[in-house]
């Protein structure tokens, strides 16, 4: 039966693994930024080549499960980067679930930022070339600005759901929040209060992200705006 008493046993333990999941949370954010906004930007320009294979990347990104993601790039990148003389077979297990998560955030996020991009009016540029800046400098100090305010409610969805996706990572033998509840759980029959645990420290996070956007939407003026309420 439920016992009220593990949660209060199992909530130091479980919260003593909360920095390896928070890292991966940090590292895949950075990381599906920076991919994000490049492969954005290589679309909205509608770089050949580039274009196609990145379109084809985020397709593949956006439409599978990422536990699939997880095994295709475990298991798949490290024979094919070998064929071409690189070996990374004994690279660390979490830099390969960094890479997923950053390619699978990159992917999303990509969609995020160029349907943003789209959105700041065309006037923008214009305003941007009269006063003698560069397509660089006008995306760095006109664009992306702009751009950025409005993604700011689809960047916390994201964000929540990246948080929410690293309980997969049990599946590769991480012990995560979820892992280390499952593991504390199933030595004496009690996953349910692990679970219990892991879910109130997930609805918490959760939250944290969710007002930090919104605050940081206020801060720039757009609370009226994007936020309702």
């Amino acid at each position: 039966m439920f016992n009220f008493s593990y949660i209060i046993k199992f909530f130091v333990p479980i919260i003593s693994v909360l920095p390896t999941t928070l890292l991966l949370v940090l590292v895949s954010a950075v990381l599906g930024v920076i991919i994000g906004a490049v492969i954005a930007i290589i679309r909205v320009e509608k770089i050949p080549v580039l274009r196609q294979i990145c379109a084809v990347a985020v397709s593949f990104f956006r439409g599978t499960p990422i536990l699939i993601q997880m095994f295709v790039v475990y298991y798949g990148l490290p024979l094919l980067l070998l064929g071409v003389g690189i070996d990374i077979m004994r690279w660390d297990k979490m830099l390969f679930i960094y890479i997923t998560f950053g390619l699978n955030v990159g992917a999303f996020l990509s969609e995020v930022f160029r349907s943003s991009i789209l959105s700041v009016p065309s006037s923008q540029w214009d305003a941007a070339a009269m006063v003698g800046h560069g397509k660089a400098r006008a995306y760095l100090s006109v664009i992306v600005p702009q751009a950025a305010v409005i993604a700011i409610p689809s960047l916390s969805y994201t964000f929540i759901m990246l948080f929410q996706d690293t309980s997969l990572t049990f599946a590769m033998g991480v012990v995560d929040v979820i892992g280390k509840a499952q593991l504390l759980g199933g030595r004496i029959f009690h996953t349910m209060e692990g679970y219990f645990v892991a879910a109130i420290i997930f609805i918490t996070f959760s939250i944290l992200i969710e007002k930090g956007f919104a605050l940081l939407a206020k801060r720039l003026n757009t609370q009226g705006k994007i936020f309702k309420g």
